[in-house]
C-alpha cells in the first residue's frame, strides 16, 4: 500500500513529539522529514554563481527570479514528484514509458550532454574567484581563464576516474561553506553599507521594480534562471521516503522555493548596491563585490578566505555532477547498446572513464573560447544559453511524458498526485518552449558584437548537441552493443 492510501491522520505528530524525536523516528523507519527534503532541495539548486547576471538589473532581479519560479521551478518541482513517486528510473524510465525509449535516450542524453557546457560555465566563474587571491586583473584575461577550466577539468576527471569518495564530505557541506556562509556575509555587509549612508550604485525605487523595456533583448537574461532553477527534478525521486507524501512534499517544495529565490534575490540586490552594472562581469562580479565591501571595510584579508570558500563548494559541485549523469547514460547504454562498447568500458576502478575523457575533450575546445574571444562576459553568457538550451529539451520531453503517463495509465500507483497536473505541464511545457526561444535573442548585457554570430553559436551547439549527436548514436545503435549482464560492475564501482 502506497503511502497516499494511508489516512492521513495516522502520520499526524503525536502529542509532545519534537522536530528532533520526529527526524529519529522518521529515520528508524527509513523516512526523511519534509523539512529535510526542503534543505537538500535547496542544497542542489542555490547558488551564488548566477548573482552577477541578475544583479546587472538591480531591483528587477526579484521579478525576474519570480516568474521563472513560478511558470518553471513550481511546475517542474509537483510533475517531477508524482512521476518518481510512480515509476523508478528517473528521467529515461518516465519517458520510456509516456513516450518511447529512443526519446527518452535523447532525454538523458541531453541531461549529460548540458554538462558539457556546465563545466567551462561553472569553471569560469572558479576561475574569475582565484584571480582575487592571485591577480584581480586576471579576470577578465581570457587565456588565464581557459587555462584554469582545462586544468582544474582534467584534474577532476583524474580524481573521479580513481573512484575516490574524499569528495563527498566537500560536495555536502557546500551549501554551508560555498553559499549560505558568503551570501549571508555579502547581504549583511550590503545593509551595513546602505545602513551608513551611502548610496546604492543602482536605483531602488519602486519605478525599477521591473526591467527598463529596451527592445526583447532586455529580458534574455531570464533565461538564465531557467537553468539556476533546474535539477528538480533530482530530488524528487526521495518523494517516497516522506511519511505523508501527499502533504509533506508540497510543504517541502515550497520551503524550498522561498528558500532558492532568498538565496538568489538579496546576494543579487547586494551586489547591485556596490557595483555599477556598466562595470560588473558576468564571472567575478561575486568578488567584486565582496572586494569591494571588504576595502571598505577595511578587512581586505578576508578576500582569500571567502574566494577560497566558493571555489571549493564549486569544485565539490563539480566531482559530484561529473560522474553522476554520466554513470546513467552508462547503465542505459549497457541495457539498451545506445553506445559503442569503446565508451561503456570501465576501468580498474569501475568509473567510465573513457565517457569523460571524451567529454573532456569537447570541454577542452569549449574553453578554447575564452581564449579566442576578448570578452569573457560575452563567452560565459553564450555557454550559459547553450547549456540551458540542451537541458531544456529534457523537461519538454518530461512534461509531455507526464500527461500521457495520466492519461494511459491513470490507475498506475502514485506516492503524490500533482494537483492540476494537465495545467502545470501546460505552464512548464510552454515556458521552457519560450526560454528556447529567447535564448537565441542576444542579450542586452551581451558585447559580442554580430548578433547572427551569436544565433549561429547558440543554435549550432543546441542543433549539434541536442539533435545530431543523439540521431547519429540511435542509428548506429547495434544488437551486440548492449551488455545488460556487466551492469553489475559499474553499481559495484567506487562511483
Amino acid at each position: 500500500m502506497s503511502a497516499a492510501d494511508v489516512p492521513a491522520d495516522d502520520f499526524g505528530r503525536p502529542a509532545g513529539a519534537t522536530p528532533v524525536s520526529e527526524a529519529r523516528s522518521a529515520a528508524a523507519a527509513g523516512k526523511i522529514p519534509w523539512l529535510t527534503l526542503a534543505m537538500m532541495t535547496t542544497a542542489s539548486v542555490a547558488s551564488l554563481r548566477a548573482s552577477p547576471t541578475m544583479a546587472v538589473y538591480g531591483l528587477a532581479c526579484v521579478f525576474l527570479y519570480l516568474v521563472p519560479a513560478i511558470v518553471f521551478l513550481l511546475p517542474t518541482a509537483l510533475v517531477s514528484a508524482e512521476l518518481a513517486s510512480g515509476w523508478s528510473g528517473g528521467v529515461y524510465n518516465w519517458v520510456a514509458q509516456g513516450l518511447s525509449k529512443p526519446l527518452a535516450f535523447l532525454a538523458v542524453w541531453c541531461q549529460f550532454a548540458m554538462t558539457i557546457f556546465y563545466y567551462p560555465s561553472l569553471l569560469a566563474f572558479v576561475a574569475s574567484t582565484i584571480s582575487y587571491v592571485v591577480n584581480p586583473a586576471l579576470a577578465s584575461n581570457g587565456v588565464y581563464t581557459a587555462i584554469v577550466i582545462v586544468v582544474l577539468y582534467w584534474s577532476g576527471v583524474w580524481v573521479s576516474s580513481r573512484g575516490t569518495n574524499a569528495v563527498a564530505g566537500l560536495a555536502s557541506w557546500g551549501l554551508i561553506i560555498g553559499t549560505l556562509i558568503p551570501g549571508t556575509l555579502l547581504v549583511l555587509l550590503g545593509f551595513v553599507f546602505l545602513g551608513q549612508g551611502n548610496a546604492s550604485a543602482a536605483p531602488m525605487d519602486g519605478s525599477h521594480l521591473f526591467p527598463q523595456w529596451t527592445g526583447i533583448a532586455s529580458l534574455v537574461l531570464i533565461v538564465n534562471n531557467f537553468l539556476s532553477y533546474s535539477g528538480m527534478e533530482m530530488n524528487a525521486v526521495h518523494v517516497n521516503k516522506l511519511r505523508n507524501p501527499a502533504k509533506e512534499f508540497p510543504k517541502s517544495m515550497f520551503l524550498a522555493m522561498g528558500l532558492v529565490l532568498l538565496i538568489f534575490i538579496l546576494p543579487a540586490l547586494a551586489i547591485s548596491w556596490v557595483i555599477p552594472a556598466n562595470q560588473l562581469s558576468l564571472t567575478a562580479g561575486v568578488m567584486q563585490a565582496f572586494d569591494a565591501f571588504f576595502q571598505y571595510f577595511h578587512i581586505g584579508w578576508l578576500v582569500p578566505i571567502v574566494a577560497i570558500a566558493l571555489c571549493a563548494a564549486s569544485l565539490g559541485g563539480m566531482l559530484t555532477w561529473l560522474a553522476g549523469p554520466s554513470k546513467g547514460l552508462l547503465l542505459i547504454s549497457r541495457e539498451e547498446g545506445y553506445l559503442p562498447p569503446y565508451l561503456q568500458k570501465l576501468n580498474a576502478h569501475g568509473i567510465q572513464q573513457n565517457i569523460l575523457v571524451t567529454q573532456g575533450l569537447l570541454t577542452t575546445v569549449i574553453a578554447l573560447l575564452y581564449a579566442l574571444i576578448p570578452d569573457v562576459s560575452s563567452v560565459y553568457w553564450i555557454v550559459s544559453v547553450i547549456t540551458t538550451q540542451v537541458y531544456l529539451i529534457m523537461y519538454l520531453l518530461m512534461f509531455v511524458a507526464a500527461i500521457q503517463l495520466r492519461r494511459k495509465l491513470p490507475d498506475h500507483p502514485r506516492g503524490y498526485r500533482a494537483p492540476m497536473l494537465t495545467t502545470l505541464c501546460v505552464v512548464g511545457f510552454v515556458a521552457s518552449a519560450l526560454a528556447m526561444a529567447i535564448g537565441f535573442i542576444p542579450s542586452s548585457q551581451f558585447n559580442g558584437g554580430n548578433a547572427w554570430a551569436y544565433v549561429g553559436i547558440v543554435g549550432g551547439g543546441l542543433l549539434l548537441l541536442g539533435l545530431v549527436i543523439p540521431v547519429a548514436f540511435l542509428k548506429a545503435r547495434k544488437p551486440g552493443w548492449r551488455q545488460p549482464d556487466a551492469t553489475a560492475q559499474v553499481d559495484g564501482g567506487a562511483a
